[in-house]
């Protein structure tokens, strides 16, 4: 008869264990720059969103802070014009357990993230309405996409970029 929860099954790990401490934004800038410029007349936005992760330990044991950062641009697609620069940098506190070693990095850096994102959304909805803009309700990210992207850039040679 196997023990009730002591191990997740089958490997000898204890079972994973993943807690959301705390969440909050830690910078945030939006600028309206169609107000401030007076561009007028009919606008079709064309949205450009950047993602950048990071995630470091804290000196709380099992404690680690996830740093999502978003820059979001919206440009007007006729005359190329900016209509709104939005930067985002949205904090959490994660306790975690039974993670092995080699899986902590990419378990802080996808799926971290993937928890705090409905937050980040309804966040950046807001305040793109708040704004004057109709709300922006940003796609699903792929994080295990920007996870990998960022590691093959990490491998690439740096001899390979300078010439």
């Amino acid at each position: 008869m196997a023990e009730n929860g002591a191990t997740a099954e089958g490997t000898g790990q204890p079972p994973v264990q993943m807690n959301i401490l705390g969440q909050f934004i830690r910078d945030l800038s939006f600028e309206n720059v169609m107000a401030q410029k007076g561009v007028g007349g009919e606008v079709q936005p064309d949205v450009n969103v950047q993602v950048a992760l990071d995630a470091k330990k804290r000196s709380t044991e099992n404690q680690y802070e996830v740093i999502t950062k978003l820059t979001i641009e919206s440009k007007n697609k006729a005359g190329g014009e900016t209509l709104f620069v939005l930067e985002l940098e949205y904090v959490g506190i994660f306790n975690i357990s039974g993670v092995p070693e080699d899986q902590l990095h990419p378990f802080l850096l996808i799926e971290c993230p993937r928890m705090l994102f409905p937050f980040l959304r309804r966040i950046v909805s807001d305040i793109s309405r708040d704004g004057g803009f109709p709300p922006l309700n940003l796609d699903n990210i792929d994080f295990v996409g920007i996870y990998r992207n960022e590691l093959a850039r990490r491998q690439t040679p740096a001899d390979e970029t300078v010439n």
